[in-house]
C-alpha cells in the first residue's frame, strides 16, 4: 500500500520493527545503502521476529537508483525535524514513499535541499527526535488512516 524508505539505517532492531510495520500495513521496505548491519543480522531477525521472512525488503545502492526505478509523478516525503510542515497536513496516497534518515544524523542535508517541497515533520515539544520505528509508525499508520485500507481489508482504527 506505502513505500517506507530507510536511508542508510544503522540500528537492526528499529530495522526490524519497521518491517513488522511494513508488513502488518502491505507496506514495502526499501533499504538505501550503505547500511549500518548485514541483512542476515540476528538482532534484525530477532526484532521481525517470524515474520521477517513476509516482509517485503528492496535493497538499493543509493536514493538515486531508487528514484531513478519509479515513474516521475511518484510521490516522496522525507521525514526531518528541518521543517515546520507536519505529516497530517498532507493527503496521502497509496504508493507513496516515506522517507527517512539514519537514527544518528537524519537525511542528507544534499537529499532535503533537493526535495525542500516534500519535507515533512512529526511535531513534538520536550525532545529533538523520537525512535525510528516510532516516526515511521506514527506517519504510515496516519496515511492508513488517511486511506482507509490495510492490503485489501479496511483498517480499522
Amino acid at each position: 500500500m506505502f513505500n517506507v524508505v530507510l536511508v542508510e539505517p544503522e540500528i537492526p532492531p528499529n530495522t526490524g520493527n519497521i518491517g513488522r510495520l511494513c508488513l502488518a500495513t502491505g507496506s514495502t521496505l526499501h533499504l538505501v545503502k550503505p547500511l549500518g548491519f548485514s541483512i542476515d543480522d540476528r538482532t534484525l531477525k530477532r526484532a521481525g521476529l517470524d515474520y521477517w521472512k513476509e516482509v517485503d525488503v528492496r535493497l538499493w545502492d543509493s536514493f538515486e537508483a531508487l528514484r531513478r526505478a519509479r515513474e516521475t509523478t511518484t510521490r516522496f516525503f522525507f521525514l526531518t525535524t528541518k521543517s515546520q510542515r507536519a505529516y497530517y497536513e498532507v493527503n496521502f496516497l497509496g504508493g507513496d514513499f516515506l522517507v527517512f534518515g539514519r537514527e544518528t544524523k537524519g537525511l542528507p542535508e544534499s537529499l532535503l535541499a533537493a526535495h525542500s517541497n516534500n519535507l515533512l515533520t512529526i511535531p513534538m515539544r520536550g525532545t529533538r527526535s523520537l525512535n525510528l520505528s516510532t516516526a515511521v509508525g506514527i506517519v504510515l499508520f496516519e496515511a492508513m488512516r488517511q486511506v482507509g485500507a490495510s492490503g485489501t481489508d479496511a483498517l480499522q482504527l
